[in-house]
């Protein structure tokens, strides 16, 4: 299936693990270094590859959790999403996990079910890891 792009991203790295990344517009500049848990330094003030991924996942799932919910007819008062990333070994080599949290507002369980499961099967960032990391999804009613 061919994706017609609207917009693309652009990101520069530079020192792997433990070094820096940021936007080419400069807007998201973040220096990195390997956590402790992974034997690395785990310098104070610095980020993982994981953290920037979890977050955009997270913000790309709550807003198809909102495109969806006016699509359904829903009107969920509140929606938070937390996508929490993991790292560690595999067969070959190193891989990722993503335990989604949905927390929603102002529905009740099963139309918040029947969203967020919604919102999984269109979520790009969902599409492209779906069958390539291990996915836990959780619904929490608020």
């Amino acid at each position: 299936m061919a994706v017609k792009v609207l917009y693309t991203a652009h990101a520069v790295a530079s020192g792997g693990r433990n070094g820096h990344t940021e936007s080419r517009d400069g807007i998201v500049k973040a220096d990195l270094s390997v956590p402790k848990a992974m034997g690395g330094p785990g310098k104070p003030g610095t980020t993982t590859p994981e953290d920037l991924f979890a977050a955009g996942y997270a913000a790309c799932f709550g807003g198809a959790v909102d495109f969806l919910a006016g699509k359904m007819q829903l009107k969920p008062s509140s929606v938070e999403i937390e996508v929490a990333v993991g790292i560690g070994t595999d067969d070959t080599g190193f891989g990722l996990t993503a335990d989604i949290t949905a927390w929603i507002g102002g529905l009740d369980q099963a139309d918040a079910d029947k969203l967020v499961a919604a919102a999984h099967e269109f979520c790009p960032y969902s599409k492209a890891t779906r069958g390539n990391i291990a996915h836990g999804l959780k619904v929490v009613v608020v």
